[in-house]
């Protein structure tokens, strides 16, 4: 929403708020849950449990169709080898994906119109936008097939765990429904066409966190959705307060968009009575891995390819960046794009008997909460990048509890209305009573692992 849009919602009594929600609800629900979306999914539900053998002859279908597509329709990839057919379809992977070069996101980035294939309408693809890790905006064009795909993906492991689309659930996401001005309860709308109600994780103050519990109770719920790190925070109230959900009132917790810590698994699962299942993803849409009941990631083979590329190995896994492929008829195709994570895929089967490549754990996305001056715990704060294309790197910096630096390095497009706007949307998320200070820098330091982090904090008990 632009900012006379937030005013007017911020304006409106809960009741309508709650009613835009709802349209809002029906409007995505529209965009996802398509034919084929249901078509995806029946099908996807059907080889899940095929063979690694009939799975990778599945794969070297795809990438065939999708490099002579490429060469044919995009002008960034109308150089690409060949397909490379030798009669095994893992060999014919293997060749095939070795003679391409890897994709950084700084060259999909200085040639994005080159990727969009020109057998695409404009009506068959939407335009979005992603921060990443490093706070660098990638514009970015999703067929409403592939869409459709990636929220395949998600239900296969949902209806693994009996869950269906018409259940109630509780949301724990970025979405800001909730006013930041609005003081007292309730911090969270309802959106009555999807069945879910919406916490707000921008409220989340120790005063705060208890208004949250009545309602977790309340809602005839069958499972719940969220960041982490939010889940985290109310599940440490909800144990403080001795009201956890008793075991077996939810069948289970689906995490994403942040790296899941074992003490936040650990506390989640205690507060909410359910197992907790992760989901690992990209804004792309190039990679998806769902967790199984071992807590093991299983890379959803249909949807794309996952390599590693090898920094460290032994007889039971292997270490490394993770290069990625996203399968089917993307509307900008994206071979062997490094996506900035790393893994560590088992060299073994996964013990829940399912086929094919299987990953103990991503290191993905690890942030620090800021600390507002009442106290709130505020995370997963690449939100206020996304769609930033002025902006080439960002950090933001905590070191006292009224005060952010917010480390930027300038993209294309920086001005003088570049600051205000970056600080506008701080303040939408955590208040008027922060101090923020922008640094232009260069470039910004990297983790001893070579990753930026998206927020740093030195606040005592900020981590969690």
């Amino acid at each position: 929403m632009n900012r006379l849009q937030v005013a007017i919602y911020s304006a409106l009594p809960v009741s309508a708020q709650n009613l835009l929600c709802t349209v809002d609800g029906y409007r995505r629900s529209r965009h996802r849950f398509t034919p084929h979306f249901a078509a995806t999914l029946s099908e996807w539900e059907r080889t899940i449990t095929d063979s690694a053998e009939r799975h990778r002859a599945r794969q070297w279908e795809q990438l065939r169709h999708l490099v002579e597509r490429a060469r044919r329709e995009t002008r960034y990839y109308r150089f690409l080898p060949e397909p490379i057919e030798t009669g095994d379809p893992s060999s014919s992977l293997e060749r095939t994906l070795k003679e391409i070069p890897i994709l950084e996101k700084s060259v999909y980035r200085a040639r994005t119109m080159d990727f969009l294939a020109r057998d695409v309408r404009s009506s068959e693809f939407v335009e979005r936008s992603t921060s990443g890790t490093t706070g660098t905006a990638l514009k970015l064009f999703d067929s409403w097939e592939r869409f459709a795909e990636n929220y395949a993906a998600v239900w296969r492991q949902r209806r693994a765990f009996g869950v269906s689309l018409e259940d109630p659930f509780l949301a724990f996401t970025g979405q800001v429904t909730t006013p930041l001005a609005q003081q007292k309860p309730p911090f969270w709308r309802i959106d009555r066409h999807s069945n879910r109600i919406l916490f707000s994780i921008y409220h989340m103050s120790p005063a705060n966190l208890e208004s949250y519990i009545d309602p977790i109770h309340a809602h005839p719920a069958t499972y719940a959705e969220g960041y982490p790190s939010a889940l985290h925070i109310v599940s440490r109230a909800m144990i403080a307060a001795d009201r956890c959900l008793p075991p077996g009132r939810l069948r289970a917790i689906f995490t994403s968009s942040e790296s899941l810590l074992p003490h936040q698994r650990a506390a989640i699962e205690t507060a909410f009575g359910a197992p907790v299942r992760d989901h690992y993803a990209a804004t792309e849409h190039v990679v998806s891995m769902t967790a199984c009941e071992a807590n093991m990631l299983h890379v959803d083979m249909e949807f794309g390819i996952v390599e590693v590329e090898t920094q460290e190995e032994d007889d039971d896994w292997v270490r490394g960046p993770l290069i990625v492929t996203g399968l089917g008829r993307p509307a900008a195709p994206m071979i062997r794009y490094r996506i900035g994570d790393v893994g560590t895929r088992s060299k073994h089967p996964c013990s829940c008997g399912r086929p094919g490549d299987v990953f103990h754990e991503i290191d993905g996305r690890i942030e620090d909460y800021i600390v507002t001056p009442d106290q709130r715990l505020v995370g997963r704060m690449d939100h206020v990048f996304k769609g930033r294309y002025d902006i080439a790197e960002a950090q933001i910096v905590q070191e006292a509890v009224d005060s952010l630096r917010v480390l930027v390095v300038p993209g294309d497009g920086w001005s003088a209305e570049s600051e205000p706007a970056l600080i506008r949307g701080l303040r939408a998320r955590l208040g008027d009573d922060m101090r923020v200070e922008v640094q232009l820098s260069d470039r910004i330091p990297r983790e001893p692992n070579g990753k930026l982090r998206a927020v740093k904090s030195t606040i005592h008990g900020a981590r969690r």
